[in-house]
């Protein structure tokens, strides 16, 4: 018999949307009122955003574990987090670090969504998140172990291995601190995972299905299995000598992508429902887009057709048009091949308003978050939409062009731009070819 995954799940409502009955059914419009992160530039989101404007790299030698015989000894790390500020000991020995910080981001949205927890209804409250690989650190513990000790002491392991090891946890976890009984399950597909989480949850509000979705991702997977796995692939950067330097979006000399971690959490509202109860309203979330490359496992098609339907399909689900759009965060990896196709796939699909809108690259600053990338750079235009700035590409030198990048078109090189930004666009892409984005607006009532 034929079984639907909750996600498959959310994926026909978006058929449903367009193919259906559904065309002739008023869409609930969809707000942002919280957010919460955990980066590595900042520990909530006043700092992350602040240190994204001030360009500052969170680039670092690595400190979970002696990275000295890697050939990538450095990432982007969260810094000076101590998870027994927000989690009790005992509980937190229970959870593996990206379960931690997914836990810690959510705090800090719903605290930021001015909810009443006392007063909303929980059975309409769900929760999606988006992981790209989960407990690698809890699984990579417990199988050293048991090579180190099975032959004298028999196979013993944590009996919270496998919770701590599933990337569903999380969004089960949040659930269960907050008694939220809506909509409740995980997305992975790579590093689009967080953004494809925010599609479904905005789904899940248009149609009805929920009143308030808490959403995003997040990710720890800076682990020797973690690290050594991407610099088999010759995937990362090298640039031990100056790491902070090493992401380089859109530079003749970028070698690859910094390994970063963290989470970022939306909450996401329908708009009458925030409005009931008098939240602060960040942004709507106008339209998400979900495409395939149908092209490599790792790399993205060299022209980028993939990322040029993704955008489209994006700006027809939220009915706008390319000069509707101010910024693009874009996924910019700092790899040789990505960079160069999503550049392609812009200027293909924007056409002369590629060249009036800003683009940059915040992985410059962060790194790669992996499966919470999109969420965090979700958060950031989120940002620039209320602020109207724009947070610059970093590590970027003037004379260090590619021949095969348009340098007319404005990447926000290096400081920060202050523009009216009416919309702004996020991409993600990950491996296996999957590519997911979204827009948000500012709110007009």
């Amino acid at each position: 018999m034929w079984q639907c995954t909750p996600q498959a799940h959310c994926h026909i409502f978006l058929y449903f949307i367009q193919n259906t009955q559904y065309q002739d059914m008023e869409l609930k419009r969809v707000v942002v009122t919280g957010l919460g992160a955990l980066t590595p530039v900042g520990n909530n989101i006043e700092e992350t955003w602040e240190n994204l404007k001030k360009g500052v790299s969170g680039a670092a030698p690595i400190t979970h574990f002696d990275a000295s015989k890697f050939k990538t000894q450095f990432a982007c790390e969260v810094k000076n987090f101590v998870v027994t500020d927000h989690i009790d000991r005992k509980e937190a020995r229970k959870m593996d670090i990206y379960e931690q910080y997914a836990i810690v981001a959510a705090q800090e949205a719903i605290k930021d969504s001015g909810m009443d927890l006392e007063t909303v209804d929980k059975n309409r409250i769900g929760v999606v998140l988006g992981v790209g690989i989960g407990g690698i650190n809890s699984l990579e513990e417990e199988i050293s172990k048991y090579a180190l000790t099975h032959e004298e002491m028999g196979p013993r392991f944590n009996p919270f291995l496998i919770p701590k090891m599933i990337s569903d946890i999380a969004s089960g976890q949040i659930s269960i601190n907050y008694g939220f009984h809506g909509p409740n399950y995980t997305t992975t597909s790579a590093c689009a995972s967080s953004t494809n989480a925010i599609a479904d949850a905005f789904n899940l509000i248009r149609l009805g299905k929920a009143n308030v979705m808490v959403t995003g991702g997040a990710e720890s997977a800076i682990s020797p299995t973690g690290l050594g796995g991407f610099c088999a692939m010759h995937a990362l950067s090298t640039r031990n000598d100056e790491p902070q330097k090493a992401s380089r979006p859109f530079s003749a000399s970028r070698d690859g992508f910094v390994m970063g971690e963290g989470a970022g959490i939306l909450i996401l509202e329908e708009l009458e429902h925030a409005k009931a109860r008098g939240a602060r309203i960040y942004c709507e979330l106008a339209g998400v887009g979900m495409s395939a490359d149908a092209h490599h496992i790792t790399a993205s098609h060299p022209e980028g057709l993939g990322a040029h339907l993704v955008m489209q399909n994006a700006l027809d689900d939220a009915g706008m048009k390319p000069e509707d759009i101010d910024y693009i965060n874009v996924h910019g990896t700092s790899t040789p091949v990505g960079d160069i196709s999503e550049c392609k796939a812009i200027a293909k699909l924007f056409g002369d308003h590629a060249y009036k809108l800003n683009i940059s690259s915040t992985k410059s600053m962060t790194g790669h978050l992996l499966g919470a990338a999109g969420a965090v750079e979700a958060i950031v235009c989120c940002k620039s939409v209320q602020e109207d700035i724009v947070p610059p590409t970093i590590n970027h030198d003037p004379e260090d062009q590619d021949e095969q990048i348009d340098y007319a078109m404005n990447y926000t090189f290096n400081t920060a731009q202050k523009r009216t930004v009416r919309a702004a666009l996020s991409n993600t892409f990950g491996f296996g070819g999957h590519n997911a984005c979204c827009i948000v607006k500012k709110y007009e009532a």
